[in-house]
């Protein structure tokens, strides 16, 4: 039976008493909207740990867009409709005065992260991030917590907080989950057409060509140079960045061989609705 949490005094509770129980804890933080992606997360999280802690909280601090804060999709009903089948042990449903009975007096700097790709376009967003997610790792006190692979900054971010915090908790990123067509699972995909959904596939179309491109031994330069360009030939979507970085950095790179792992990333609008992918590839 799952059970449905939204003070943050109730929640503590729950906690302490499945830690008196030794009982180990696996946190699943999401903005709701919920689709397969988050629900991999969920049964991730049940094969590794007791109990699977999920939150739904459209986070306010991590939007920089007030226009993307009010047209992000909610669906309290369905969300808990679909934790339940999934096996979801709590679900913790905070408004935002519980979350934050007053306005963050403290920012959190992460230094390179917050100068590209999400951070140079959403000026204060892994701030909110941060904040956010110190409050529920303080909260469940969980021993792991699950993120996508679509959002791999905020994975970092997250993996900066735990590690200069030297905080007790495994961090773990599951795989991008796609439609059929390759696009990538995502909340914002709802406020997209049938029409605008087949021209949103193109981002992971110019990634997976960038990828072949970069085994053929072409030069990171070159491939990004024609990802952008094909993008371009598109009217319909607009692109904010394509970068190919070093996997474990981010940082930019002139050679494939110069890291193990590479990630291709790519932000674009497309109808109005800002949408991110990437790829993780071999050096």
């Amino acid at each position: 039976m799952t059970q449905i949490v939204r003070k943050k005094l109730d929640l503590k509770k729950l906690i302490k008493e499945l830690k008196s129980k030794n009982k180990s804890i696996g946190l699943v933080p999401t903005m709701g909207a919920l689709h397969q992606g988050h629900i991999s997360l969920i049964q991730m999280s049940r094969t590794q740990y007791d109990v699977t802690v999920a939150t739904i909280f459209v986070n306010p601090t991590q939007f920089n867009n007030p226009e993307d804060l009010t047209k992000y999709p909610r669906n309290e009903i369905e969300d808990l409709d679909t934790l339940t089948k999934a096996g979801c042990d709590i679900v913790f449903i905070p408004s935002d005065k519980e979350m934050y009975e007053q306005a963050p007096s403290i920012k959190l700097d992460f230094g390179y992260l917050e100068t590209i790709m999400e951070g140079k376009f959403r000026p204060g967003h892994f701030n909110g991030v941060g904040i956010i997610v110190m409050k529920l790792f303080g909260l469940v006190e969980p021993n792991g917590a699950y993120f996508g692979q679509k959002d791999l900054q905020q994975f970092k971010i997250i993996s900066t907080l735990v590690n200069e915090f030297e905080l007790p908790i495994t961090l773990h990123m599951a795989p991008i989950v796609r439609e059929t067509s390759g696009l990538a699972l995502s909340s914002r995909n709802t406020r997209l057409s049938e029409e605008h959904k087949k021209i949103a596939i193109k981002l992971h179309h110019a990634l997976t060509q960038a990828k072949d491109s970069i085994r053929q031994g072409n030069s990171i330069e070159k491939t990004i140079n024609n990802a952008k360009q094909s993008i371009s030939n598109c009217t319909d979507i607009e692109l904010e960045y394509f970068e190919i970085v070093d996997f474990k950095t981010l940082q930019n790179i002139s050679m494939p061989n110069e890291a193990d792992r590479l990630a291709l990333c790519i932000a674009a609008h497309v109808a109005g609705v800002r949408l991110i992918d990437n790829i993780i590839i071999e050096g």
